[in-house]
């Protein structure tokens, strides 16, 4: 099983965006790649430190994304997401993941640098592209206040010195949002874009709006990370699934309208983000 590179992923995705989805179970992977099928759009499967937990180990998922990606007619490629061990990230190497974000952006600056760059190296030896965080994508409060937000100055120096593929920038998105009022600062975006020499990576877009995603994209995003949005509606969908029919045991007379309901949702944003 081989990952597609990301870097012809994201000239395929142009001049729109490539959507990235995260992958919690096997009916996210199904869903995502059948609607990037559908959309005929490239996409990414992302699979974060947090889902390698709740799973108790990284292989069988995977696994399960890579031969998804492999066998579908789509563009697909899986990222490791959210990655703050060296540990995590060799091991996704060694399945065949080619694509991998380390977060670094709890460290202070000197430190995350050092160990970005470290892990760059080692990445790039196995051709193995990465993205880092500079800034703070972090809970509902903190990423709003206008002193986590990325530095364009810094982001440049932050490139320079550690060699990243791709950079996550803080422009006013939050993860785990439930509703999409997230206000970015475009004109962050285009003058970080107008110096960085990546592409850059918006994380918490599941509590951006239809319009704002686009207009991310139009000044200067290149990667949208969505993963709180798609667990929002499948949720929904196994609640409606279940008060329709309360006596249901069977999983997959849940898991198949939440399945669909992620599909849905993956083609609709995936034609967002194509402009």
């Amino acid at each position: 099983m081989t990952a597609r590179p990301v870097p012809d992923l994201i000239t395929a995705a142009r001049p729109g965006g490539l959507g990235a989805f995260n992958v919690i179970t096997l009916e996210h992977a199904e869903a995502i790649a059948a609607a990037a099928e559908a959309a005929k759009r490239p996409v990414l499967l992302q699979l974060s430190e947090n889902t390698v937990h709740y799973h108790g180990a990284l292989a069988p998922i995977a696994l399960a994304c890579l031969r998804i990606a492999a066998d579908s007619t789509a563009d697909i490629a899986v990222h490791l997401d959210h990655a703050t061990s060296f540990e995590l990230i060799r091991a996704a190497v060694e399945l065949g993941i080619r694509s991998v974000m380390y977060d670094g952006s709890t460290l202070d600056y000197a430190e995350n640098v050092s160990a970005t760059a470290d892990i760059t190296r080692w990445c790039h030896d196995r051709e193995v592209f990465v993205e880092a965080e500079l800034g703070e994508v972090g809970g509902k409060d903190g990423a709003h206040a206008p002193g986590v937000r990325t530095d364009p100055d810094e982001a440049v120096e932050f490139v320079a010195t550690t060699g990243v593929d791709a950079l996550a920038v803080a422009v006013g998105s939050s993860h785990a949002m439930h509703t999409r009022t997230a206000e970015l600062d475009n004109d962050l975006i285009a003058r970080l874009a107008a110096k960085v020499p990546v592409p850059l990576v918006l994380h918490g877009s599941s509590g951006v709006p239809d319009a704002g995603l686009r207009a991310a994209v139009e000044h200067g995003m290149t990667k949208i990370n969505i993963a709180t949005r798609l667990n929002v509606l499948a949720t929904e969908a196994i609640r409606t699934t279940f008060a329709d029919g309360p006596t249901i045991v069977d999983p997959r007379k849940y898991l198949k309208p939440a399945r669909a309901a992620i599909r849905s949702e993956v083609e609709h944003l995936l034609h967002v983000l194509a402009g």
